[in-house]
């Protein structure tokens, strides 16, 4: 909560007033001529006015600097939660971020899958229909264009589950946006699909 500056202000003015005033109204009027021992015995009360007005300008010195000190320690605590939060947002962004980019990848990953079985299915599909259109040669070639697609089918599996292990442990690592795991067998699965593809297609034309 705020500290009201003005009213402790106000507060101190009145202390110092109240002091004032008590010491004007305890201190006799002076006389001309006054013998030593009762100008002595005037100055005692300014003394004790004295004493207590200084008692109490500590009092309110000590109240300002408890009350600077709670505002330090609150200013201390609001720059912490923000600190906190600026930091939860960060990291939520980055996991954000670390998602899209692994939905992606495994995205490509799939697509790369599913078109190496479709281009598989498509390739058996004609052999079944024309099965005397293959010569030993071509035989030869489709059988190494199945074994293409099939280790594409294997890497993109293998690679989906590399890339899902990736994603589920980012949280606890830290793992950046542009470090999708792309090597290895998610860099070998496009380039078997094509292989494949390649090989089938020339064992097709080899049988027309």
């Amino acid at each position: 909560m705020p500290v009201n500056w003005v009213g402790l202000w106000r507060v101190a003015q009145a202390a110092f007033g109240i002091a004032d005033a008590s010491r004007q109204f305890l201190a006799p009027p002076s006389r001309a001529g006054a013998a030593p021992d009762d100008l002595g015995l005037t100055r005692a009360p300014a003394g004790m006015l004295g004493h207590l007005e200084t008692r109490l300008t500590g009092v309110v010195v000590s109240a300002l600097k408890e009350a600077f000190d709670r505002d330090a320690a609150r200013l201390d605590l609001e720059r912490a939660a923000l600190d906190d939060q600026r930091r939860r947002a960060e990291e939520a962004l980055r996991l954000e971020l670390i998602r899209q980019a692994g939905d992606r990848a495994l995205s490509r990953i799939r697509s790369i899958g599913a078109l190496a079985i479709l281009i598989w299915a498509v390739s058996v599909v004609f052999v079944m229909r024309f099965p005397d259109g293959l010569a030993g040669a071509g035989r030869i070639v489709l059988g190494a264009g199945w074994l293409s697609l099939l280790g594409a089918t294997a890497a993109s599996f293998a690679a989906h589950a590399q890339l899902s292990r990736w994603v589920a442990a980012a949280p606890l690592s830290q793992a950046r946006p542009d470090t999708v795991p792309e090597g290895g067998v998610s860099a070998a699965a496009p380039w078997l699909l094509l292989g494949g593809l390649a090989l089938v297609g020339a064992s097709l034309l080899m049988a027309i």
